[in-house]
């Protein structure tokens, strides 16, 4: 895109360079690990348990290395150097469109106006392009499911679908998600996939693209505006935070913090226990504990003395612990041992059953003939390896393998019978366990239950995982089950009532006081670590700090640039934009703004149009950093309840940005439009039109004195039209091209004659009739209705006064005067108005 010389496009693209918050292709920002080393070796404050410390937090080597990249991973196969642009846009059932329309966009940098009226269907396609490429839709979320329910279209919504197909450099050029839904399928439930030809379509990788969507997200809803500015504070924080590359400095102060405020709630625990433990002492009537409580008095106990006063009985089996853990012993049930036992009696009498003389003789027989078989097989034609005289010829194998099959059908079912046996024995010799720990006692150390009994039954239900199948097996599992399952019962019985001895006095406090005294020492010996973390967390935050403010700074000159091309004249200042706290505390953004010179809640007194200008500058400075792979933004709707000011403002400064990036732009409004073209900045505009039953079309759309011309063109050649409307038609759209010139005209003039935008827009609201609005245009402020035809006279001639009448006579045009004649003297009529001065006209020759 070359700026026109000397036009105001051409100024706009001349003043972005150094404005954009950009990289140069040459540098190469430092890894942020490389950064805060740096930073670590030229703090001399900095000890090196603290350096280890914070490296370790952003994972680092202890050795003061880094060994991680902290880069963002791009979106599938999408990086900074393929420059993504939109290319088309087709939607299919899906809100306002019906059948199938699409939105074809230039795909590169440059600045495209997607305009149409309110229920044209325009805005479905900025939602149609969020929803397939984020998965979303910003203006639905956190509303109700009312807004959600109606994403069909109701004339053509059986099947719907959304294309986007995107443009990028490299080998994988191009790129094209879809999102289809099925007849009865709801909004989530979307067949979504992505292709990038000539390869096969594949299922879209949301987990590839979610980072980089929700990092540099390059889509703006009008409902977001406002959003962006009074949401929530924090939202605005972690996105711009984000945005910095600072997320590893902010996932390291958690680590951190955290850390930290686990050692010192350990402390707390540990001295709340304490105070805990000791009004628990001293109401019992025991020495111990009179003893205990007193050494545990002091602020810092001596967990020495501590430990040599209460035995710790945590791993004694005849102590508390043994005892629950006897308690939760467990055999197999009498329903699973069972089934075993069953299995076994069964499949043992099917082996017995199928072990005839003669089947194991025909077994013999199948044995010795396969591996005949075998050894002809390897060896070819030979003499019998056991009489031998026969011969193993091919004869002889033929025969042998149907002498095969027929004893392998004799003996299948021994052979099923003991397969069956064998996977029987395997499951019942697997359901014993070993005898478990938890019955041992040392020699000299007697339990305070007796396990003798239980460990004889277990060992003796242990060894039948080695047994072999005999006919009495099935009966041995059953009665060692039952001898086992009776002897731990009684056992349990007693381990229950022991321990209920024990916890009546003393044993309640022995464990709370051994956990307490593991704690204890366990803070003991995290204190240095707990002094080392404070320090690493406070010398984190300060570093933090100075590096967001060098990396917000470029990002916080381009916001205010933007706001300054969008205030016009409001008397609201953007200033200095902030970000204020860290993890674990209140995160937002404070933004530096004053009313005539005077600081203060300016947000409060910001009109509608000023907080959306000021989300935009919010907005696109994000969405434009070079690392990003998104080479387009698409905003819906900015224009609405900005003044005109602040209309050619946002112009200006949507150029800038569309000099290095595809800026999409969604309104109805036509004031965007009308800016654009009589400041001459270069855009494409797209007029989008919504017919019966959702038909929506799409074409490139001219000014509205062309667009009125042209309508007006085809009217004429549409010879199903009765002539009497089709001229009433005509008419009509040479009455509004010529109102549409004369407005466009009086803007400019005024607008140049040093009016501000309020009192133009106000002359031109008061300008209600076609010759009321060419007075304005003509004459200008002091001009009045009854003066027009005597003042167009002397600049131009006649001929102006009977274009003017003829294209403000509606359907009663003079007669001789046919719909082309009128077409002809307006767009004369209009180019005179454009250029103030008009060339000899063939409007004789028209006549």
């Amino acid at each position: 895109m070359v700026p026109r010389t000397g036009s105001v496009g051409g100024r706009v693209a001349a003043g972005v360079e150094g404005v954009f918050w950009m990289r140069p292709d040459s540098e190469v920002a430092p890894r942020l690990i490389d950064v805060v080393t740096r930073r670590l070796a030229e703090d001399s404050s900095v000890t090196p348990s603290v350096s280890r410390a914070v490296l370790r937090a952003l994972g680092g080597s202890e050795s003061d290395s880094p060994t991680t990249e902290f880069e963002q991973a791009p979106a599938a196969r999408l990086t900074t150097e393929t420059g993504v642009f939109l290319q088309t846009v087709r939607v299919r059932g899906f809100r306002g469109i019906g059948p199938e329309a699409q939105l074809r966009l230039p795909p590169g940098p440059g600045l495209t106006l997607v305009v149409g009226r309110n229920g044209s269907g325009k805005s479905s396609f900025a939602e149609a392009a969020e929803l397939v490429l984020t998965g979303g839709n910003r203006r639905w979320d956190g509303r109700s499911s009312a807004w959600r329910e109606g994403w069909r279209n109701l004339h053509d919504g059986d099947t719907a679908r959304i294309e986007l197909e995107l443009l990028a450099a490299g080998a994988d050029s191009r790129l094209t998600i879809a999102k289809e839904w099925e007849a009865d399928a709801d909004l989530a439930d979307a067949n979504w996939t992505e292709q990038y030809p000539p390869e096969a379509p594949s299922e879209f990788d949301v987990q590839a693209w979610a980072p980089t969507l929700e990092l540099y997200r390059p889509f703006l809803s009008y409902s977001e505006l406002g959003a962006l500015v009074d949401g929530k504070p924090s939202d605005l924080f972690d996105a711009l935070h984000q945005l910095l590359g600072l997320d590893e400095l902010t996932a390291a102060q958690e680590r951190i913090r955290t850390r930290r405020l686990d050692l010192e709630r350990a402390v707390r625990d540990s001295r709340q226990e304490r105070l805990e433990l000791i009004d628990a002492l001293s109401a019992v009537a025991d020495d111990r504990a009179i003893r205990v409580a007193a050494l545990l008095r002091p602020a810092q106990p001596d967990l020495v003395a501590v430990g040599r006063e209460v035995l710790d009985t945590a791993d004694d089996p005849a102590g508390p612990s043994g005892l629950r853990a006897i308690a939760r012993l467990s055999v197999p049930s009498v329903a699973e041992v069972e089934v075993v036992a069953a299995r076994l009696a069964d499949a043992g009498a099917a082996r017995r059953r199928g072990a005839t003389a003669d089947a194991e003789a025909d077994l013999r027989v199948l044995e010795l003939l396969r591996r005949a078989r075998d050894h002809h097989a390897a060896g070819g034609p030979c003499p019998c390896p056991v009489c031998g005289r026969g011969e193993l010829d091919e004869t002889w194998a033929r025969e042998t393998d149907a002498a095969i099959i027929a004893l392998a059908a004799r003996v299948d079912a021994l052979t099923t019978a003991r397969s069956e046996l064998a996977d029987a024995l395997r499951v019942a010799t697997a359901l014993p366990d070993p005898v478990p720990q938890e019955l041992d006692c040392e020699p000299g150390c007697p339990p305070a239950v007796d396990t003798e009994t239980v460990r004889a039954a277990w060992w003796e239900w242990a060894e039948l995982r080695m047994v072999e199948y005999s006919d009495d097996l099935p009966s041995r599992f059953r009665h060692t089950h039952a001898r086992l399952a009776d002897a731990l019962a009684l056992l349990q019985q007693g381990t229950r009532k022991e321990l209920d001895r024990l916890d009546e006095v003393w044993a309640p406090l022995a464990p709370r006081i051994n956990e307490w005294l593991s704690g204890a020492r366990e803070v003991a010996a995290r204190a240095p670590e707990l002094r080392t973390v404070r320090r690493a967390e406070d010398w984190l935050k300060s570093a933090t700090a100075g590096l967001r403010g060098e990396r917000m700074a470029p990002l916080e000159t381009t916001a205010r640039w933007v706001w300054q091309s969008l205030r016009q004249q409001s008397n609201v200042e953007l200033g200095a934009i902030r970000l204020q706290g860290n993890a674990g505390t209140a995160r937002r953004v404070l933004l530096d703004v004053t009313v005539d010179d005077v600081d203060g809640a300016a947000l409060g007194v910001m009109s509608q149009g000023e907080l959306h200008a000021l989300g935009l500058s919010l907005f696109l400075p994000r969405a434009t950093v070079e690392e990003s792979p998104f080479r387009f933004v698409m905003i819906d709707d900015p224009v609405q309840a900005m003044d005109p000011a602040k209309v050619d403002g946002l112009a200006m400064v949507l150029a800038a940005v569309a000099w290095t990036r595809q800026v999409v732009v969604f309104t109805h409004d036509e004031r965007l439009a009308e800016a654009v073209r009589r400041m001459e900045l270069d855009a494409t505009v797209l007029e989008v039109q919504r017919r019966d039953r959702s038909v929506v079309e799409v074409r490139v759309s001219s000014d509205p004195v062309r667009r009125y011309l042209d309508d007006a063109r085809a009217l004429v050649r549409t010879p199903q039209l009765p002539h009497a409307i089709a001229d009433e038609l005509v008419a009509t759209c040479c009455r509004s091209a010529v109102e549409a010139a004369a407005l466009a005209r009086a803007r400019s003039t005024l607008l140049a004659d040093g009016m501000n935008h309020r009192e133009v827009q106000r002359r031109i609201d008061a300008a209600k009739s076609t010759r009321a609005k060419v007075a304005l245009a003509v004459m200008g402020v002091g001009g009045k209705v009854d003066d027009l035809n005597k003042k167009l006279v002397a600049m131009e001639g006649k001929w102006v006064v009977e274009a003017l009448r003829d294209a403000t006579a509606g359907a009663h045009v003079p007669i001789g005067c046919s719909m082309r004649e009128l077409i002809a003297e307006t767009e004369e009529f209009v180019a005179w108005l454009a250029r103030e001065a008009t060339p000899p006209s063939a409007r004789s020759a028209a006549r």
